[in-house]
């Protein structure tokens, strides 16, 4: 048995060492040569795995086999040599042992690498654009051809091929096929296989677009030589046959292109309908935004932002320019694939820009901005609505006096298979100012669509008619200015097949697509046909027009133009694909700037507004209408009694002079009691029918008015901010404008005066001395205003001159003397009446020009009615005084001539119908008026709310601006921040 430090005791334990290790050791472990250690520690763990739990001899083990391994010194003697050889064995041993681990390791790394390789490989693969839809461009004899052609044969015999070339100087341009030649070898050369990968990198050869070799060896000019007439007649067989190539080729094209039509015919149809399903689950979960619509807010946003800090909107849009009538809605309508622009001939329709967002989607249908609805499309009387409504929007934004404006009109256009992106139609470029026209509509042209084109990011569109003479072209240098590397710019040639039919020379057309003619440079240039100038040709027959011109034209079939440069759909996609390479190059870019401006912002608020939030202009109206309510709805808690007390003041200050100079004054100068009372009611009846009412109203209309007047400014005192006053001073004048006092209240309500000013009847002790004392004081505040006038007239008194050191005037001197004179008149005669005889007015002047005073009679008239004016009102005073016990014989209808207290009824009776006036007036106030007047006020609000020029101009302030520019660009950035992360995603 194993004896290491003690014997192994357990039975279980030395059957297993026995079984494990097939061999007894005597001999201590730190005996055992390194290697023999290794195995035996390796087989301890095994063994220690199945040994009973209880084993001593497991734990012994265990602690054994941690004790660290150190090869044997050799012993100093010869005595250990084979010791020492047998050691430096096991050391090789463990070293191959070393080397096979590290085989694992490199096999191991090669076949993942080669994984790696493999799957980068079939990645780049799959980034290769998809070009079966172009193998209709090639015969199919062709593919035949190629798959049994050896790749490898044709790679040694192009050198020889190539020196063949060169030395027959009479055939046509082989030093170009030898290039050709030169070029092929090189791709196959490459480690192309042979079989089918040689013959799709044959296919990929014959469908690179340029001038490959099949195409040059097509397109070389032959000519004959007079010395070799056999090759020449072999040349004109081969011309024959590449005639004869060219006619299936287009035959095949033809073939082809029908069937790709019928396959885009069924893709399309097949979008719509996931479209549709995938339309169908919007209402069930998060309505999502596309990417173009999301883009599409972001630039709606930004057209409405004038920034204070540079930062301008330099967001890429396609910008559609030409001269007028050059065809450029024409244009938009096929990319956008519906007849949706109001068309004229010959004049202005494109009055101001328009933007149009192209996306996909089922249904084909156009919205606008502010507006929830949809056109379809599809539906002749629906696209006659959305043009209507695009010129009425273009008149409508058009300035009076203008012709054109730069306010931007907001469309968007979904539908199955349209490509997405975002263009802005311009009006066109003109070069004369017609009758009709304002006189800047040139410059004002130009003028917006510089403003369009100098963004850096714009991609210009630049339309050209193509049936007009070059040189009749302004837009193109207009566009030259702007992009003068052509790096943005996309030239399109419109009425192509008007140009063929009319140029003599079709090398024209070759020359404006190829660049050569217009002094301006652009990335693509494309041709284009869009119809034949009928306004009521749908989309589909255009397309059908267009391609049909194309397939039979010889600019095609001669080469002058190239596939992928005619029709609208191959424009569509050029552009559509230009459009978002520059939206990814450019949008983190003007993210960033707009964050920098946000930063700024924010700093200017808390250093200028620290303790203020900020409130844009639509919040600030909202709180500022939230006041106004309030203020409105405080009226209603005026108490009666003061409605009554401002209103019975308020008009008895309206009609008081009314009521003394016409009714009171009159009829007491009569002195007589039965002459006073018919007098009173005849003029009364006269006032009530009249003027009373409408007095009444415009009082109590006037104290609605100061009530919430003067609610305003108390609230205003609470805090208020003064930003609102305007608006609130505003919202006061319209709603009281606005306001009109209900007719049948005034009918009831000269009926209610007229019933209280019949009524004479004076029942009580209290009600009279009222009545005197209503008298009184009216005669005293009369009598005061009488005094006033005639100190006036006659100038300062004695005390006056002497104290105040003030004079009189001639005038004054005049009217004194005047007034002297007629006092002594009255004196003479206190029950004189209220006007002077002729002979009174000559005795008065004669006894004044005995004193050295000339004086008019009117002047003396004049005097004489306001000192007999106070004279009377002085009397008056003294009877109202000895009416006070009067009230007895007045209830018991005693005649007597000294106590006849008529005046004191009529004052009662005007007091009464002051008292009921007020009332009612009071009750229609509370009842009707304060909840008109709030009606009012809610609806001069609710049009201030929708009327953003008045908001502007009532709520103005650097505070407001810089609120509203902190919510834009707050706006902004947080929507290109969405947007981006959404193209993120679609990439």
């Amino acid at each position: 048995m194993l004896r290491v430090g003690r014997a192994v005791s357990c039975v279980a334990c030395k059957n297993l060492v026995s079984k494990n290790m097939g061999v007894r050791f005597r001999m201590p472990l730190q005996k055992l040569h390194p290697l023999s250690r290794a195995i035996h520690h390796r087989y301890n763990a095994s063994a220690n795995a199945q040994r009973p739990p209880h084993c001593s001899a497991a734990r012994h083990f265990t602690s054994m086999s941690r004790l660290p391994m150190r090869p044997p010194k050799p012993p100093p003697g010869g005595h250990g040599g084979w010791r020492y050889q047998q050691h430096r064995n096991f050391w090789m041993l463990r070293l191959a042992s070393r080397l096979l681990k590290l085989r694992y390791i490199v096999l191991g790394s090669a076949v993942g690498g080669g994984y790696t390789a493999k799957k980068t490989y079939e990645e780049w693969k799959d980034m290769l654009p998809d070009m079966s839809a172009y193998n209709w461009v090639i015969p199919d004899f062709v593919w035949e051809l190629s798959d049994q052609i050896d790749l490898d044969k044709l790679t040694k015999i192009l050198p020889e091929l190539e020196e063949i070339a060169k030395l027959l100087p009479e055939l046509p341009d082989f030093d170009k096929i030898g290039e050709n030649f030169t070029f092929l070898k090189s791709i196959l050369s490459t480690g192309v296989s042979v079989g089918s990968e040689g013959a799709s990198g044959l296919r990929l050869l014959l469908e690179a677009p340029g001038d490959t070799p099949v195409k040059a060896a097509t397109e070389a000019p032959v000519t004959a030589t007079p010395e070799a007439s056999d090759k020449q007649f072999k040349k004109s067989s081969d011309k024959e046959k590449v005639d004869q190539l060219q006619e299936e080729l287009l035959r095949t094209q033809m073939k082809y292109q029908r069937m790709l039509e019928r396959l885009e015919k069924e893709n399309k149809d097949l979008r719509k309908v996931v479209l549709q399903k995938d339309e169908k689950g919007i209402h069930q979960r998060k309505i999502k935004k596309s990417l173009i619509d999301m883009y599409s807010e972001v630039l709606d946003i930004l057209s409405d932002f004038d920034s204070n800090y540079n930062t301008q909107d330099h967001l890429p849009r396609v910008v559609v320019v030409g001269d007028q009538s050059a065809g450029k809605t024409s244009v938009l309508e096929m990319i956008a694939q519906a007849r949706i622009f109001p068309r004229g001939s010959g004049e202005m329709m494109t009055r101001s820009p328009v933007k149009v967002t192209l996306s996909e989607g089922p249904h084909h249908v156009a919205m606008f901005k502010d507006s929830s609805r949809e056109f379809d499309l599809g539906k002749e009387e629906d696209l006659a609505a959305l043009r209507h409504e695009i010129e009425l929007r273009m008149r409508k934004s058009v300035k009076e006096g203008q012709t054109v404006s730069p306010e931007t009109i907001s469309l968007s256009v979904k539908g199955p298979g349209i490509q997405r992106m975002v263009l802005v139609d311009l009006p066109g470029v003109i070069s004369t100012v017609t009758a009709g026209m304002a006189a800047d509509t040139k410059e004002t042209i130009f003028s917006i669509s510089k403003n369009y084109m100098q963004n850096p990011n714009a991609i210009i569109l630049c339309i050209q008619d193509g049936s007009v003479d070059a040189e009749r072209s302004i837009v193109t240098d207009l566009v030259s200015q702007m992009d003068p590397q052509g790096k943005r710019t996309i030239f399109v040639l419109t009425k192509v097949d008007l140009a063929e039919k009319n140029l003599a020379s079709p090398n024209r057309i070759q020359q404006i697509v190829e660049g050569k003619l217009f002094p301006m440079k652009a990335l693509g240039y494309f041709a284009v046909v869009t119809g034949k100038g009928s306004a009521g040709e749908s989309i589909d027959s255009i397309k059908d027009y267009e391609e049909d011109f194309f397939q039979n034209s010889r600019l095609l079939r001669d080469g002058m133009l190239k596939a992928h440069q005619v029709t609208t759909k191959n424009l569509s996609l050029a552009v559509s694909d230009c459009f978002w390479k520059m939206v990814r190059e450019s949008v983190e870019q003007q993210a960033d700037a707009f964050k920098a401006s946000r930063f700024n912002l924010e700093t200017e608020w808390k250093n200028n507004y620290p303790r203020l939030r900020e409130l844009d202009r639509n919040e600030l109206f909202e709180k500022a209408k939230n006041e106004i309510l309030d203020e409105v709805i405080s009226l209603s808690q005026v108490t009666p009694k003061h409605w009554e007390a401002i209103l019975q003041k308020k008009l008895w200050e309206r009609v008081s002079t009314h009521v003394i100079e016409n009714i009171y004054l009159p009829a007491a100068q009569t002195m007589n009691s039965g002459t006073f009372n018919t007098t009173v009611d005849i003029k009364l009846k006269q006032w009530t029918d009249k003027q009373l009412p409408h007095k009444a109203l415009e009082v109590a209309w006037e104290t609605l008015q100061e009530e919430f007047a003067r609610f305003m400014a108390e609230y205003k005192g609470k805090d208020q901010d003064d930003i609102f006053d305007k608006l609130k001073e505003a919202v006061k004048d319209e709603s009281i404008k606005r306001h009109k006092w209900n007719e049948r209240a005034m009918d009831s309500l000269r009926v209610i005066q007229h019933n209280a000013l019949e009524d004479r009847s004076i029942t009580d002790k209290p009600q009279w001395d009222a009545a005197i004392q209503f008298m009184e004081e009216t005669l005293q505040a009369r009598l005061k205003d009488t005094d006033s006038v005639i100190n006036d007239m006659v100038g300062p008194d004695w005390k006056q001159r002497w104290m105040s050191w003030k004079n009189r005037s001639p005038e004054q001197h005049t009217r004194n003397e005047t007034r002297n004179e007629l006092e002594r008149l009255l004196k003479l005669h206190e029950d004189h009446t209220a006007y002077l005889a002729n002979d009174e007015v000559t005795t008065v002047r004669k006894n004044l020009e005995g004193r050295g005073v000339e004086v008019d009679p009117a002047l003396i008239k004049d005097t004489w009615h306001q000192l007999y004016r106070r004279h009377f009102l002085q009397k008056a005073l003294q009877h109202c005084n000895l009416c006070r016990r009067g009230f007895y014989y007045y209830q018991r209808h005693f005649v007597d001539s000294e106590l006849e207290c008529n005046d004191v009824v009529l004052f009662w009776r005007i007091q009464r119908m002051l008292l009921i006036t007020a009332n009612t007036l009071r009750q229609q106030l509370t009842n009707t008026e304060v909840r008109r007047l709030e009606k009012n006020v809610k609806e001069v609000l609710e049009d201030f709310g929708e009327d953003n020029e008045r908001k502007v101009h009532l709520i103005t302030g650097r505070r407001v601006q810089l609120a509203e520019d902190l919510k834009k660009v707050r706006e902004i950035q947080e929507k290109l921040e969405a947007f981006i992360e959404a193209l993120h995603k679609e990439k």
